[in-house]
């Protein structure tokens, strides 16, 4: 889910030398996080339509449980704002999207499939879910809040250290592991995916396009963003999660040198240049270190019998960039954030605020919680209406309602494995080749595969595979 920022034109950023300076950047000081249930000056601007009454407890929750404050973003799921509990004053980012646009798009399944994902998953570096309701007009889903904004929206404005940018990478590779470890492939990393909390930590988001995986079952459909799409994904042999990893080295290039590794004027011409695999490494001042070059070339390895973290999560902590972190203390957020965003200026682009405020026809408020009684299809109904009520009533039967609080001691475990980098002692599953996804021990037992439309241009979805 795109939360903020937006993207840009990145092949100005190069010069006809193609040489890219790079400043040192220095972190701002780190801040206390914000008190909890206590707005600050960005986070907690109430909006005029934002719905004050006193909260009814009651089993089930529903928009009246929250206060809406700040529209900050828009993604594949619809609008994203900031929302408080009106009783425990704890905060969190609202995913919402109206009915009718879902049934519009036909994206009810891909709904329906990150909903029931989002509730079997839960990690430190994840937006996890926490609530998931519906109400007569529209799908909520409720997950943790990054106020930080998105790599997107801070590699657009300023160059990081490759201390920062490693930082971001290792964090990332955790959430890949664990979520590969529950039968999970993500499909769609990239910086605007990447979420960063109010101390500096990166969170993997947007699940719309993620697949439940099978070893010995390869995925065939072309879904995600087409710049991030591993090779073998264009070459439509099959793939498993090997392709995650691919697209962590595309987001790694990117935020290294400010522009994509892989560029096309079409999207054949793009999976020409993808499937050649030979990025251009241009000049910096300073430049970046050899170390830093290989770890972005091993994960941008068209053979994926071999690309670091698809061959092993070892593979990718004993690369030497990686080799200075200690991996069991970043996952338990021991490790200080390089970069921590300012908490006295938004972080996300203020225009959806307005937009919400301007365009929208029926700005969002406590509604009903029950559903629309959907009238009866009249005779000779066309194929299209027949259709579309089909959709409707799946996504009242199979949207179901989450409450974290309710479910807690339920959800599949923060940390797969034990692995200690500097002992060099790995315990992990995720041993496998590049074609085989590690145990999905916890993972739904139903797996519906549909694909997702996630692309750049604007493509039609392919066929559910």
């Amino acid at each position: 889910m795109t939360h903020v920022g937006t993207s840009r034109d990145s092949r100005t950023l190069l010069t006809k030398r193609h040489t890219v300076l790079r400043e040192r950047f220095l972190c701002q000081p780190r801040q206390l996080p914000a008190v909890v249930g206590k707005a600050n000056a960005v986070d907690a601007q109430v909006m005029g339509n934002s719905s004050g009454k006193p909260v009814v407890v009651t089993d089930e929750v529903s928009l009246g449980h929250f206060r809406l404050l700040r529209v900050v973003g828009k993604g594949a799921f619809g609008k994203v704002r900031i929302v408080e509990r009106k009783d425990s004053g704890l905060t969190f980012a609202l995913k919402y999207i109206r009915k009718d646009e879902v049934v519009r798009r036909d994206n009810v399944r891909n709904m329906i499939r990150e909903r029931r994902m989002l509730q079997q998953l839960d990690h430190p570096f994840l937006c996890n879910l926490r609530y998931s309701f519906q109400d007569a007009d529209y799908l909520y889903i409720v997950v943790d809040l990054m106020n930080g904004g998105d790599l997107r929206f801070h590699i657009s404005r300023k160059t990081f250290t490759e201390e920062a940018v490693r930082f971001w990478v290792a964090e990332l590779a955790c959430a890949l592991r664990y979520i590969h470890s529950q039968g999970v492939v993500h499909r769609d990393v990239k910086p605007d995916n990447a979420l960063v909390d109010a101390e500096g930590h990166v969170h993997l988001a947007d699940f719309n396009v993620a697949a439940e995986y099978t070893p010995g079952k390869l995925l065939t459909s072309r879904s995600g963003t087409l710049a991030y799409l591993a090779p073998e994904v264009y070459a439509r042999r099959g793939y498993g999660c090997e392709v995650d990893w691919w697209s962590l080295g595309v987001l790694f290039y990117e935020c290294i040198y400010n522009r994509r590794p892989f560029e096309g004027d079409s999207q054949n011409a793009l999976a020409e240049v993808i499937a050649r695999a030979n990025p251009s490494y241009p000049t910096t001042s300073p430049p970046v270190s050899e170390p830093c070059l290989h770890a972005i070339r091993s994960l941008l390895e068209k053979d994926r019998e071999v690309r670091i973290g698809a061959a092993g999560f070892e593979t990718f902590t004993n690369n030497p960039f990686f080799r200075p972190i200690d991996f069991d203390a970043l996952e338990r957020k021991e490790i200080e954030p390089v970069f921590c965003p300012s908490s006295s200026k938004a972080n996300f682009d203020a225009t959806y605020d307005l937009e919400e405020l301007l365009l929208e026809d029926a700005p969002l408020e406590a509604r009903s919680k029950k559903p629309k009684q959907r009238p009866e299809l009249r005779c000779g109904a066309s194929r299209q209406e027949i259709r579309a009520d089909e959709l409707h009533r799946m996504i009242e039967t199979m949207f179901e309602p989450f409450d974290y609080t309710a479910a807690r001691g339920t959800r599949s475990s923060s940390v797969p494995a034990v692995y200690n980098v500097k002992a060099r002692k790995h315990k992990t599953s995720n041993a496998s080749s590049a074609r085989t996804c590690p145990s999905t021990t916890g993972s739904p037992a139903s797996r519906t595969r549909t694909s997702g439309t996630r692309f750049g241009d604007p493509t039609p979805a392919n066929p559910p595979t």
